[in-house]
Parts: C-alpha cells; structure tokens; sequence
C-alpha cells in the first residue's frame, strides 16, 4: 500500500480555490502511484473558519464541495480529507469536524473529531458536537485508526510526565484498542516556537505505547494571526520517524508500507523556524487578502523596522515593498542614514518624508490648551500619532498594507503610542520578545552573508526618539531583564513569587512590569492583529478583560495562603 500525505495551505473560504488545491495534489500522488491521500483538519473550507460556520449557504456549500471533490477524483483513488460534516440529530451544535473517506466519486465513511479544543486561539466547541463513538474505518483490507488533530494531544503519559490532561477522554487509546493497522492524523495544529520536538516526542510515545505507524498530516500556511509549519511526519511502530515534510511551505509525502525505510530526522533551529515563520505569515496576509498592491513600512533607523523590512522583502520581494522614513527635528542623523542604507542593501524603494511641518502644526492648533503646563509625553507622542497619519495616508492612497513594528516587549508594557505606531494591517513583530528581535537581525545577516541590516543598527541603544537623546531605558529595565520577566509572566503564567525567585530580579522592579502588562490591555486590544509565534501571544489567544478590578497580588496571596500585601 502507497499511502501519501499532502501538506498544503489551503485559504479560508475560498472553497472552489480549495477544491482545485485537493483535487491538483489528489491527480499528482495517484499519478506517482499512491492508494491512499490524506488532506489536513479541514482542508475544504480552511481552518478556523470560524463564524463561517454560522451562515447556513457557506454550510451547504461546503458540502456541495465535498461532493464535487468526490466526483473529480481518480475513482481508482482513496482520499481522507477534513471537512464540516452536518450534525443529523435536532440536538447539540449542527456541525461534526470530520475526517471524510472519498472513493468511487462518493463519500464512503467518516468519522468526528472528539476532543474540541475551547482555550487560546481555539474555540471549537462553538461550532461543533464531538463525536459519541471512537472506531476504525475499514478500507481496502486495512483498519485505519484515522483520528483529528487535537483527539492525539490528550494522550495518558505515564505517571510523572508534567503534561496537562485537559479532557477525561483518550481517544487515540480507544482507537487503539480497536486493533487499528495503523494511525491517521488529520491536523492544523500552529506553529510555535519549539513546536516541532514537543509534536517529535508525542508520536513517538503514542507509536511506542501501541506498536502501530503512525501518520500526521498537518496544514501548513498562515490565516490571520495563526501560523502553520506544516512538519508532517510518519513514525514507523517502534517510534522512528522516516518521512519528514518541509516546513513552511507546501510538500506531499509517500510511504510505501511494503518497501524497507530509513531514519528520517531534521534538525531545527529555533531563530530559523521563527524567521521562517514571520515570513511565511506576512506573505500569506498579503496574498490570501488579495486588497493591497505593495507592502509599507515606517523606517525609523531603529532594530524593529529594520527586521521588519527585511522580513516583508524575504517574503514579498524587493519590488513589493516600500520603506518610508519620517524624520522630525529629534530624530538623530543615523536615524535617516541607517534607513536608507537598510532600504539600498534590500533594493526596496525609499521615501523620505519630514513630519515638522504636521508637528509644527499640531503645536500651533493646540497652543491654547496647553498653556501653563509641562511639556511632555503628548507632546512627544504627536510626533509618532504624526508619523502614523503619513503613514496611513500613503496606504490609503496607494493601496498599500501597512505592517506595524513594535515588538513584545514593548506591546507588553504599553511603550507603544495608539494611532501612531500601533497603526497597520498587520503587527509582525508582536509576538516577539524584543531579545528575540535581536537575534533575528544577527539570523538575517547571516543568512545572506552580509550586513544586510546595518551594524549601527543593530549596535544602537534602543530609543524611540520622541526627545532629545532618548533610550529606552530611560523608561524601562534592560531589555535582558524586562524579556526575563515577561517570558515569565505572559507566556508562562507565573507569578510574581515565581518570577523573584528564578530571575533573582528585584521584587519591586518584577512588581512594577507586571502592573504596566496589567494596565496597558486597552491598547492591545486596538493594536493590529499580530502574527502568533509563541504558546501565548497577545490578541484572540489572551483574552483578558479591559475594563476590571482584579487586585492580581492579593488574588495570588489568597491562593497560596500567604499574608495579603499591604
């Protein structure tokens, strides 16, 4: 038996673009001899869907679908595809997500996913009832043991494993004790940093508790926020892995079940996987949106827009973007230099547009209402509200998306300014810690074997440059310290106890980061949407209340048993 798997990035909604993407890597594996295709966790209609699932014409569409990739198949061919299955009963949700069986230009059998993941980007009990009963499908002489992506992540580890078991069910154990001949995985599992050894590990374990191969396929592209790596695999019974998918980009496998294999392994680099990532989610933005002719990025001679720009040219091309610089009386001359150097290095088209005459403007309209007060931060932040109306005009005009810079770091702690450089259609950089940004310019430069971002760039103290010679330490901690702390507190979920006692950081200090991430949660929440490379990203996976009085210490205290704070 040839059995292939085809990663590919299908589009949300676009059910015809779709069925032409199944059915075109369908006619490719049968031509190259395959029995069997698998598609990843619904592949007709793209995943999440979301509220698409709510409006009853997408519903019948999208089995209209299915039924006419049924009908356009090599009826010689079988294929196991994810799709939205109606739900017969008048009771619960009306949608099973399913892993359909097509053959002989029909759908011959599926079976429900069980375990509806409803925490961070996911909210699939929304949409869909779990399925009541765990079984094989047979086919051709095989038991295929073929189950949908989260139903593999609740498997019972032996006693110790620090795993969390989120649900009573074990779907794939039930399988298991079903004699499948082997295990299918239809997935669209996200990419996040280190998600590769943590999905490496799990098969491995679930191979070796059952004695049976083991075959994911998982989606692979960006929608919105969410990234997927793809990393299909196939473990042999004992655990080894001998076939690995590309990562980041479309790919179909085969495995013979008959023919001797060999080891596959790929080792990852995580700065790698993260630029990679960055990439592939600004170009699939940019592409799967379809509205915008270039991409537009403010340069401020600074680290973050600088790898920004270098990442929408990785994944756009030099001709695709354009990179504006918006001096104003502060900015410093390395400021204008540096960003004309980046753009040179790039081959990007290059802007140069002082924004005094809009700040000098400003000033005079409000001279009135700020007589006999202090200059300060509003004054400061008009320069960057200045920058952002530039900005946003050009995109208006021209029809370009417009990739907002700030990083983690500073989204975290609110050191952004709303309607200036919070604005664009896309934050890239949201998700990662401003450490981390650091390492991506050094990875760029490597990459190409030059300094494609400048080394005074990156050799500069942070700053904003809302005042004269300003750093960003003037506000904040270090970034090392700030980024340990954070790490800590938003990806981790640790406390402040916690945090003090692995970081050895002063209490006060750890105390003080932690109110401003408290705090600054209504300027997230008017930030762009922000591609998602961690376990916790800012956005529709941290869903935390604006408005509130959650006293975190004494909530902390109270659940420790320790004396409140005073």
């Amino acid at each position: 038996m040839k059995i292939a798997l085809a990663q590919i990035n299908p589009t949300i909604g676009d059910l015809d673009g779709n069925r032409q993407l199944l059915l075109r890597y369908a006619r490719q594996a049968h031509d190259q001899g395959a029995d069997l295709v698998v598609f990843p966790e619904l592949s007709v209609t793209g995943y999440p869907p979301q509220d698409l699932l709510e409006n009853p014409f997408f519903r019948k569409a999208a089995q209209q679908t299915v039924d006419r990739i049924a009908q356009e198949l090599p009826s010689d061919l079988g294929v196991l595809l994810g799709a939205p299955v109606p739900n017969p009963d008048q009771f619960g949700k009306p949608l099973y997500n399913a892993a359909l069986l097509l053959e002989n230009g029909q759908v011959q059998d599926h079976v429900a996913k069980t375990l509806l993941p409803t925490y961070d980007i996911f909210d699939e009990d929304r949409y869909f009832e779990p399925a009541e009963e765990r079984r094989v499908i047979e086919w051709r002489g095989l038991r295929l043991g073929v189950h949908v992506c989260e139903d593999m992540w609740n498997v019972h580890r032996p006693e110790g494993y620090a795993g969390n078991h989120r649900y009573e069910c074990d779907p794939v154990a039930e399988i298991g004790a079903c004699d499948p001949d082997l295990f299918i995985n239809l997935s669209a599992s996200p990419f996040s940093i280190g998600k590769h050894a943590v999905r490496d590990d799990l098969v491995k374990h679930i191979c070796r508790r059952h004695e049976r191969p083991f075959l994911l396929c998982n989606q692979v592209g960006a929608n919105t926020e969410i990234i997927y790596d793809g990393d299909s695999r196939i473990h042999t019974a004992d655990g080894t892995q001998v076939e690995c998918a590309a990562s980041f980009e479309e790919d179909l496998l085969f495995w013979d079940t008959d023919a001797p294999v060999s080891p596959c392994r790929t080792e990852r680099d995580p700065i790698a996987d993260l630029h990679d990532a960055l990439v592939l989610g600004i170009r699939d933005y940019y592409e799967k949106t379809g509205i915008f002719d270039k991409a537009l990025v403010g340069l401020s001679g600074g680290i973050d827009s600088a790898v920004t720009c270098a990442l929408a040219t990785a994944a756009l091309g030099p001709d695709r973007v354009v990179g504006v610089t918006m001096p104003s009386e502060i900015s410093s001359e390395g400021s204008i230099t540096d960003s004309e150097a980046l753009t040179h290095n790039l081959g990007i088209e290059f802007k140069e547009i002082p924004i005094k005459p809009a700040v000098d403007a400003f000033d005079t309209m409000l001279a009135d209402e700020f007589a006999d007060t202090e200059p300060g931060v509003a004054e400061e932040n008009i320069q960057s509200r200045a920058r952002g109306v530039t900005l946003m005009a050009l995109s208006n005009k021209f029809g370009h998306l417009l990739l907002s810079t700030g990083n983690k770091s500073e989204m975290a702690v609110g050191y952004v300014t709303l309607y200036g450089d919070t604005n664009g259609g896309v934050a890239v950089l949201s998700d990662v810690l401003k450490t981390r940004v650091y390492k991506l310019a050094h990875y760029i430069n490597e990459r190409a074997d030059t300094d494609v971002i400048p080394q005074n760039t990156i050799d500069k103290p942070p700053s904003a440059e809302l005042r004269k010679n300003q750093k960003d330490t003037d506000s904040l901690p270090p970034y090392e310290t700030l980024d340990a702390i954070l790490e800590r507190y938003v990806e981790k979920k640790k406390e402040l106890g916690t945090i003090v006692g692995e970081t050895g950081l002063d209490e006060d200090l750890v105390r003080d980061v932690l109110r401003l991430v408290d705090r600054n949660e209504y300027k997230r929440r008017q930030a762009p949407p922000g591609l998602r490379v961690t376990e916790k990203a800012f956005g529709i996976g941290r869903r935390i209340p604006i408005v509130m009085q959650w006293d975190r210490e004494a909530g902390e205290a109270l659940a420790s048993e320790r004396p409140l704070p005073r």
